[in-house]
């Protein structure tokens, strides 16, 4: 589980594939220093899984579902990419519950610039939007950021403050560009991704306690780390 708050903006230094697998070198002083074998840590959204740690860089392992459904196919060594390690027991709950579960990929379709901040309009598929809420949460390559315009049918506007342009790179985002996008995970629960709902012969009634127990949620104990 994530947060959408990057720590750290790293440096791909090799991108390869083999047996199916893609693995990706990223150099990331402060990230590389506090991680180990076998954690997660998001990257531009994605939750993958640490094989290596050598010095500054450490090695991530992606398998062709992973690719067919994010961006990661289009990266190239020398790309930066946000970086989040998995929260631990402990950690501060800032940002919004973040899976690293891409859902699909949007489209960067305008950037306005406001003062210091720019508004980021995203087009996205059509059957992801009724995942989105006005004032709701999203993850655009991993961070956490706020419907401010819709959703409409097939497109949402984020507003990006200058502290986020500083800390991310958004900053060198350009209209076409695709990016990852992660729907809130509450959002998903409340309506029955799944189709339980339909299933049921019912409508969605929004967010009770059973559904998100059904789901996981609140099962404390015993939790495995993804």
């Amino acid at each position: 589980m994530f947060t959408g708050l990057v720590r750290e903006v790293g440096r791909l230094q090799g991108v390869r594939a083999r047996g199916g697998v893609t693995r990706l070198d990223i150099e990331a002083p402060k990230i590389s220093s506090s991680i180990g074998l076998g954690d997660s840590v998001a990257v531009n959204g994605i939750c993958l899984t640490v094989v290596r740690i050598r010095n500054k860089v450490f090695t991530v392992e992606a398998v062709p579902e992973t690719c067919r459904l994010t961006t990661l196919a289009k990266w190239r060594s020398g790309d930066r990419v946000h970086l989040e390690p998995a929260l631990r027991a402990g950690d501060p709950m800032d940002g919004h519950l973040v899976q690293g579960h891409v859902d699909g990929t949007g489209k960067v379709m305008r950037i306005t610039t406001v003062g210091g901040s720019r508004l980021l309009t995203i087009g996205l598929p059509r059957e992801l939007t009724r995942f989105l809420t006005p004032k709701g949460s999203i993850a655009v390559d991993g961070v956490s950021l706020t419907v401010d315009e819709g959703p409409f049918k097939d497109r949402f506007t984020v507003s990006l403050i200058p502290h986020t342009l500083a800390e991310t790179n958004f900053k060198q985002l350009r209209v076409g560009r695709l990016v990852n996008l992660e729907l809130d995970v509450l959002v998903k629960a409340a309506q029955g991704r799944d189709g339980e709902e339909a299933a049921e012969a019912r409508p969605a009634t929004g967010l009770t306690l059973e559904r998100l127990l059904a789901r996981g949620f609140g099962r404390f104990g015993g939790s495995k780390r993804t």
